[in-house]
């Protein structure tokens, strides 16, 4: 028999045949039950795969299946040499985050919640993190965020002033649900000759953000159970979203080429969608080569699969030539791609932007028609100044020379004040570093000790379903610099060596991993 608390959960699971669920499907509903209801609590480890699939009577495929489900969604995690266990913030903790625990939700409320709704509710605390990491003023390496204190507040006022003083009727009724023309307009130009995209105004949907687009790709093209292949490490964001729409979670590793297409094809071929950010990988920062693009793409096309392209940071390249978009090379409509301002200006102006294919554009005009209308007219009208103005080319340049500066301050500094065993790697683009942990280390525990001094530093295990890199955090370096940069390292460098210092893994003799040992 099982042993641990996972044995008083067996006797309960039961299995028909008969239905048209699947069984993986029915296993995986059920695990998650008892782990909503408390029954299996955090930290219990979950049977090995082979010896659940001989108590039950399933297959071990089967039971892997519905492993890798719960463990996409977040009710489980995995860690080589610990298995599988419950996760240690539990989905109730999940459904109580931000609310205080007075307001508790009831069991009514909780079983209220549709399947969809279920996943969307417990993928909130990915997003918890980010906005503490930006609550107060100072607080280092939270990755994603521009600077803006370099941002032209006195233009952009000034331009927002000018759209005031005499308004536009038409800007101040409902507006166009795909987007302010001229911005539209402006947007393709920019994408064209920047990104070497192939698009027409009229392919081009404004959005607010890209995590609108995600979520309404996933809603319009896939059906509940449909295979998805997300990269492993992967944003959370796109994750949730699509584990939102039912889709099946497929994780797919990377390596010093990309997304190894290769094995997306042995382990799940028919997928229906990938989600992939070729240009700079989050988190691992990889530039997709030429010959993966072409074979993810050969693969869409045989198999009638959609691309996800997620171009969230690519503006940022300090060295070499721009790497064009791979939507660029698709000459069959397969690939969607994503773009957003909230990393290249400020985060609130919450406008993002899709490049549908010809035939998938009046499709998603109307979805997104029906969630929520339109983003606000008067600041996209603002933005197509912004850019038509020239401002939004020179403010990039600017940008461009101040974060290539403040990642060679960066590194410089990590090497001085990091524990030996620590590693930075420079990235050639993009606002935020890998920094390598010595094997053996916890980055979970030294993120969660960094977060109690004012760090946002996301460990790398946290982004990961199946595939292991060795530990390491992401640091974030567009919005921090001078004595703030300094300070957080040394606060870092400190709860390193107080979290894992007596550990073997911080001898001198220990390397730390990298994306080049994958």
């Amino acid at each position: 028999m099982v042993k641990s608390s996972f044995g008083i959960v067996l006797g309960s699971l039961s299995f028909d045949r008969e239905l048209s669920t699947p069984l993986h499907r029915q296993l995986y509903t059920q695990l998650r039950e008892v782990i909503l209801k408390g029954r299996l609590p955090a930290g219990t480890r979950l049977p090995a795969s082979r010896t659940l699939a001989a108590e039950t009577g399933l297959s071990r495929n089967t039971v892997v299946e519905a492993f890798e489900q719960l463990l996409a969604e977040g009710y489980v995690e995995s860690r080589v040499g610990s298995g599988t266990r419950v996760a240690a913030v539990t989905p109730d903790d999940f459904l109580q985050a931000g609310q205080g625990k007075a307001e508790a939700p009831t069991s009514r409320a909780a079983g209220a919640l549709s399947e969809r709704g279920k996943v969307l509710a417990t993928a909130r605390p990915l997003y918890r993190s980010s906005f503490d990491a930006v609550t107060s003023e100072g607080q280092p390496f939270a990755a994603g965020l521009p600077a803006m204190d370099r941002f032209p507040w006195t233009l952009w006022r000034r331009l927002m002033s000018r759209r005031m003083r005499n308004p536009d009727r038409g800007l101040l009724h409902y507006g166009d649900p795909q987007g302010h023309p001229p911005l539209r307009q402006a947007i393709a130009g920019y994408v064209s000759t920047a990104r070497g995209v192939r698009v027409t105004p009229d392919q081009v949907i404004v959005l607010s953000g890209s995590q609108q687009a995600l979520d309404l790709a996933a809603r319009l093209l896939l059906d509940p159970g449909d295979p998805v292949w997300v990269e492993d490490p992967c944003y959370p964001g796109a994750r949730g979203a699509l584990a939102g729409a039912g889709a099946r979670i497929v994780p797919v590793g990377i390596d010093a080429e990309g997304l190894d297409v290769s094995e997306g094809r042995r382990i799940a071929p028919d997928a229906r969608l990938a989600f992939v950010t070729p240009s700079h990988q989050y988190p691992l920062g990889v530039t997709m080569t030429l010959a993966r693009r072409l074979s993810l793409m050969e693969w869409a096309r045989e198999s009638g699969a959609w691309i996800i392209e997620d171009d969230y940071d690519s503006e940022y390249r300090f060295s070499g030539r721009p790497v064009p978009a791979m939507q660029g090379l698709d000459t069959d409509g397969r690939v969607i791609y994503l773009g957003s301002f909230s990393k290249v200006l400020f985060p609130s102006i919450r406008i993002g932007y899709m490049i549908a294919p010809d035939d998938l554009t009046d499709a998603f005009v109307a979805a997104r028609a029906l969630t929520d209308g339109h983003s606000p007219t008067l600041t996209q009208a603002v933005l197509a100044d912004f850019i038509d103005g020239g401002h939004f080319s020179g403010h990039l340049r600017r940008m461009r020379t101040l974060y290539a500066e403040r990642q060679t301050r960066l590194l410089a500094a990590a090497r001085s004040l990091l524990p030996e065993g620590c590693r930075l790697e420079p990235t050639e683009s993009g606002m935020h570093l890998m920094c390598w942990l010595p094997p053996g280390a916890d980055d979970r525990a030294i993120s969660d000790a960094a977060r109690k001094t004012g760090i946002t530093a996301t460990p790398l295990s946290a982004l990961t379903l199946t595939h292991s890199y060795g530990p390491a955090l992401t640091l974030g370096f567009a919005s921090t610099d001078g004595v703030i940069m300094r300070d957080g390292l040394k606060r870092l460098a400190s709860v390193i060596r107080t979290t894992a210092g007596a550990s073997p893994a911080l001898q001198a003799d220990d390397q730390p991993g990298g994306i080049s040992d994958i």
